[in-house]
């Protein structure tokens, strides 16, 4: 079956996936502790990968539990954050998770998306987060590289990334749900930057609406 870029979603999205696939490898998942996957992907708003790394390595060495962060002064916890950005504001929602998560869940983690968006500061991107990484699920995170090569390929038409993530989950093979995320944001850094998209080299843009219908018009293509 020929695919193109007027192609059905259903049928972008396979090969979409194959590709990633093909070219970054298959993403070998191992569960980790909830509630570090939880405290990372808090400091990670907002912050390099790089820094959060260190940032909760040095972390780690000190704290672990939400008990632990539940009974750190709030100022040593942001000694400790800092100098990852907002590290005040994340002290104070750090031990407000944690405490929640003492009183209103046994201090466990909470394994719905819709518990986990009952924590402060807890988006969708960071519950599906959790899910994934903390719990195994198939779900898709969705950041800003999913969603501008979502809308680049024509696989949704909506910035809201509730509706992104729920299209892509509807239309996306289980199988491949979990290693989206990683595969799009290394996509989006290589090739399909939000600012400067380098369509001239993209091995997808005869199924991409934004390479056609926008691309090609600009640069006389």
């Amino acid at each position: 079956m020929s695919v193109s870029y007027k192609s059905k979603p259903t049928d972008k999205i396979i090969v979409l996936c194959s590709f990633l696939e093909k070219r970054y490898g298959k993403v070998k998942f191992r569960t980790e502790d909830p509630f570090k996957v939880l405290i990372s992907t808090v400091i990670s708003q907002r912050n390099k990968d790089e820094l959060t790394d260190k940032t909760f390595k040095r972390m780690s060495s000190v704290l672990n539990s939400p008990e632990d962060y539940a009974r750190v002064d709030v100022k040593k916890l942001a000694s400790l954050i800092k100098p990852s950005g907002f590290y005040n504001q994340k002290a104070k929602m750090i031990k407000r998770t944690a405490r929640m998560i003492i009183d209103d869940f046994n201090g466990k983690v909470p394994r719905t998306r819709e518990e986990l968006m009952k924590l402060p500061g807890v988006g969708g991107k960071t519950a599906d987060i959790v899910l994934s990484y903390g719990f195994g699920e198939k779900v898709i995170a969705c950041d800003t590289h999913v969603i501008w090569i979502s809308n680049a390929l024509g696989l949704v038409d909506s910035k809201d990334p509730e509706k992104v993530r729920d299209r892509l989950m509807d239309i996306t093979p289980d199988r491949y749900k979990r290693m989206l995320n990683l595969q799009m944001v290394e996509f989006g850094k290589e090739i399909c930057q939000t600012s400067r998209p380098k369509c001239y080299m993209c091995e997808l843009k005869y199924i991409c609406k934004y390479y056609n219908n926008v691309y090609r018009k600009e640069h006389g293509e």
